[in-house]
């Protein structure tokens, strides 16, 4: 960085957006600041006590300020150990010092004191008490997001403006009873399955029934942007849901596969759960046509598959191929990181042979690996979606109890896709 002035006259008032800029600089590039500059960010107090009196703010002032800046980028980055995210309150919230104002040398006094933030898009001041209800608020809600892993600036600005947007569109009424009409009709499914045909395999998706809303909202919202197929990867629980209520299969026709009274693969001897189908959706902005691939009892490895197929697709509709295909893949929480088909379809994603412009990953989570239960039995990570990382995913944690805030973030998953193509 180039013609930068020294602490001493840059740090005022009025300056605390570039100081928020020195600091992000700081975090990941030190060397690309000045000396003083990363003395001042290993050390502010000591910085702030050579700053001259001929400076427009006090010392202690200044070292406040730089508190404040601090205590926004913890929370960016760290936020997510403070969501309520287990709607079985099994993991509660970690308790997190970097949060709270004390660790960065703030007061109880602070709290109604007016400082310049940065937080979303924009610049303002605020009390230091109103910032945290909105950090906490943007950060650590029954929503989470992981965005310290990524690297290009332009993207984290434009995740950050919308995290942090208070400006964010509420879902409507009629918005809200369809997804309630979709969430009973998952719920509806499994309990009559689990009724009438007792003891039978169907791998069912009870606790991740808002994934049924949530794909309906993925298919209106691709749509509406100019989507017009969407192949869909996923392994065998929720399928049968899947198939009924996203896909529009005849229940009918699920039920005589059950009862055995229809032949499944003409002679293929496969079952119910791996099936696959296809079907033109019709949404608000026209008809979207989707297509669930058959899937193996080998967990994942329909993956690389699908995506095969979505780059055929592009390739076959020409230049504006990856605006009119999208590929969607279905996780559970111990397969994604468990299976190595997954390490090696996300190495592939961003090249050139194999690309497809951005892969939407649904994980439904519902805390048991098959016949492993315990975290520390299933993974090393903290997350099931640590792997994502190595492509500089943006990740995104929801309770599932949360249906507004699932789908919402499937609204933001799909402009990020249609922005960044990746």
């Amino acid at each position: 960085m180039e013609n930068m002035t020294s602490p001493g006259t840059l740090l005022s008032g009025d300056n605390a957006t570039w100081l928020e800029e020195y600091y992000q600089t700081w975090l990941r590039t030190p060397e690309q600041l000045p000396e003083d500059w990363r003395r001042f960010f290993l050390s502010p107090e000591l910085t702030v006590q050579s700053v001259s009196g001929d400076n427009n703010i006090s010392g202690a002032t200044l070292k406040k300020q730089a508190a404040v800046i601090q205590l926004i980028n913890a929370w960016r980055t760290q936020g997510h150990l403070r969501a309520k995210l287990d709607p079985l309150g099994l993991n509660p919230p970690a308790d997190v010092p970097s949060l709270q104002p004390g660790f960065w040398g703030l007061s109880e006094e602070d709290l109604l004191q007016e400082f310049s933030v940065t937080f979303g898009a924009h610049t303002t001041q605020m009390p230091l008490k109103q910032l945290l209800n909105l950090l906490e608020q943007a950060w650590a809600s029954s929503q989470a997001y992981e965005l310290a892993h990524l690297e290009n600036r332009e993207e984290i600005n434009w995740l950050l403006s919308r995290i942090e947007s208070s400006n964010a569109p509420q879902a409507d009424a009629q918005t809200c009873i369809a997804r309630f009409e979709k969430l009973m009709a998952a719920e509806t499914l499994e309990r009559y399955l689990h009724t009438r045909y007792v003891g039978q395999k169907r791998f069912s998706l009870e606790g991740g029934e808002s994934a049924i809303p949530a794909l309906d909202t993925l298919t209106k919202r691709l749509r509406a942007q100019g989507v017009e197929e969407m192949v869909i990867g996923m392994a065998h629980r929720g399928r049968l849901n899947v198939l009924v209520n996203l896909l529009n299969k005849d229940p009918a026709q699920l039920f005589a596969e059950f009862e055995g009274k229809q032949t499944i693969g003409s002679g293929s001897g496969d079952v119910k759960y791996h099936m696959g189908y296809s079907s033109n959706l019709e949404t608000p902005a026209g008809s979207l046509h989707v297509a669930l691939a058959y899937n193996p009892s080998h967990l994942e490895i329909v993956n690389p598959v699908v995506l095969g197929q979505v780059r055929a697709r592009q390739e076959r509709r020409g230049e504006d191929g990856q605006a009119k295909v999208v590929g969607v893949l279905i996780h559970g929480d111990s397969a994604l990181g468990g299976l190595g088909v997954n390490q090696t379809t996300f190495n592939l994603s961003q090249t050139q042979g194999y690309g497809t412009g951005g892969t939407l990953h649904l994980v439904i989570n519902n805390q048991i690996g098959f016949t492993t239960s315990r975290l520390q039995d299933m993974r090393s990570s903290r997350y099931c979606t640590d792997i994502a990382k190595m492509v500089a995913a943006p990740i995104i944690h929801v309770n599932g109890d949360d249906v507004d805030a699932v789908c919402q973030v499937m609204e933001l998953a799909c402009e990020w896709r249609d922005t960044f193509r990746r």
